[in-house]
């Protein structure tokens, strides 16, 4: 290995690991900013230097582990526990589950992602009103795959979590669906698969304490 190559990797690395405690610490949940952000403190090139959004993650896992542990457990199974509770009020238009909640990487202050597939998105906000969400319409950028597209989204704010509500049609969860052209495919999980993930983290937990 070149010494140019061990010192690039060495700095990649610095930043994944400043960026993990950006999202961890300071509750910012976008990984991009976090690597820019992280990448000025650590008086990096931007562009030559970020790590991988994988690298991001591994290093906030780490975090959690080191320093939040107890607080990261606690954390899921709250922010699970939300997450079905909208599911379960959401059902008729397929609700599944995204971003840090699922994979386990949610820092404080987290919002919940939660992706729908229906073929009436109006249906949806017509739902909140009658409902009573309290809730704000915006749009949203994807690319369905691999061609970039508008969706409708919301903002959802609960006594106890904060959503960001994606409406998809119904056939887009066969398809490739990502935030940016070069990012990973979103991962999903419907209502069953999250129970299943909610009682294993409810065994940690009371494991743990």
């Amino acid at each position: 290995m070149s010494r140019d190559h061990s010192t690039s990797r060495h700095i990649r690395l610095r930043i994944a690991h400043l960026a993990a405690r950006l999202m961890a610490v300071d509750g910012i949940d976008d990984i991009s900013l976090a690597k820019r952000k992280a990448a000025r403190q650590a008086g990096a090139n931007e562009t030559r230097n970020l790590p991988s959004n994988e690298e991001v993650e591994v290093a906030l896992h780490a975090y959690f582990q080191l320093y939040q542990a107890d607080e990261q457990a606690g954390r899921l199974e709250h922010l699970r526990t939300c997450a079905l509770e909208m599911m379960r009020a959401l059902e008729h238009f397929n609700p599944q589950l995204s971003g840090p909640v699922l994979d386990g990487s949610a820092g404080r202050y987290c919002d919940i992602d939660l992706h729908l597939f229906t073929d009436y998105p109006k249906d949806v906000e017509l739902f909140m009103l009658n409902h009573r969400f309290d809730y704000r319409q915006r749009h949203r950028h994807v690319y369905r795959g691999g061609e970039p597209d508008t969706i409708p989204a919301f903002s959802v704010a609960t006594e106890d979590a904060d959503f960001n509500i994606a409406v998809f049609a119904r056939d887009d969860l066969r398809l490739s669906l990502r935030n940016t052209l070069k990012g990973r495919p979103f991962r999903h999980a419907g209502l069953e698969l999250v129970l299943a993930m909610q009682g294993q983290q409810e065994q940690a937990v009371n494991g743990s304490g």
